[in-house]
């Protein structure tokens, strides 16, 4: 059967989306995590999952089914990806919980233990979203710091370095504002007995080095920006010495005319 986890957007309006599902099928609410089970024959057909960070994850559908589910979500979506992400597993059920080679095995059928499971995909989707508006951040500014170490300065105009602080200085922050979502998930506050299978499943996704590679690529992309603020600082220096160097220049032109006029 299949397991798969999207980023769709930014974030979902949880509470809007909750009052929409509430009426049409099994729903529950756990810290800003929907769960939808999806009955059949009064039989569970599947379970999804959706998270406040604009990810879900589905149990046991198919793919023309999750395709179906991603498209009655948009409305509640914020700042939709243009290109979502999608991590797919498949699972069963067996005598222990357990993940490998991208198979997940389920010691029962119990939501909350999907639940837990899910937080761990839910994480490292979203992860993928970060690490690639890095790695794009950083792919466009590479070239920056080799022009200042052969030239001794930034081919830019003031506008366009201007526009690429803005730039880095919105990803950076988007990506420290959402950062948080990476800890531990507070649902574990109140089911400790399940954070096994989340750290299980964070630890058979490299979840923590991720996050350490993705914090040392922030502060490349933070030395990106004080590059770029030390190159605008400069120019801006360079053009009031060149204005004061013009000024005086001027004043001495104006001396040396009244002298000459004042002599003839």
């Amino acid at each position: 059967m299949r397991c798969t986890c999207y980023c769709t957007a930014s974030s979902y309006d949880i509470p809007r989306l909750y009052q929409h599902l509430q009426p049409v099928c099994i729903t529950h609410l756990f810290r800003d995590v929907i769960h939808v089970q999806i009955k059949e024959d009064r039989r569970n057909r599947g379970d999804i999952f959706y998270f406040s960070y604009g990810a879900l994850v589905c149990w046991g559908f198919s793919e023309d089914e999750e395709r179906e589910i991603i498209d009655s979500v948009k409305e509640f979506e914020r700042e939709s990806l243009q290109k979502f992400e999608i991590d797919e597993f498949t699972f069963a059920y067996g005598d222990a919980n357990k993940i490998e080679e991208d198979e997940i095995i389920l010691q029962n059928k119990s939501p909350l233990t999907k639940l837990a499971i899910s937080h761990g995909l839910a994480q490292s989707v979203k992860l993928t979203t970060f690490e690639e508006l890095i790695q794009k951040t950083i792919d466009h500014t590479e070239d920056l710091p080799r022009h200042l170490a052969k030239k001794g300065k930034i081919p830019l105009s003031r506008k366009e370095i201007s526009q690429k602080m803005g730039e880095i200085f919105i990803e950076r922050n988007f990506i420290n504002l959402h950062s948080e979502i990476l800890d531990t998930p507070e649902f574990f506050w109140n089911y400790p007995e399940l954070e096994p299978f989340y750290r299980r499943t964070a630890h058979y996704l490299d979840v923590n080095k991720r996050v350490e590679i993705l914090n040392k690529r922030l502060n490349v992309v933070h030395e990106l920006f004080e590059i770029l603020s030390s190159e605008l600082n400069h120019q801006h220096t360079s053009r009031l010495e060149l204005i004061i160097v013009l000024l005086i220049l001027i004043e001495v032109t104006l001396a040396l005319l009244r002298d000459l006029f004042h002599v003839i």
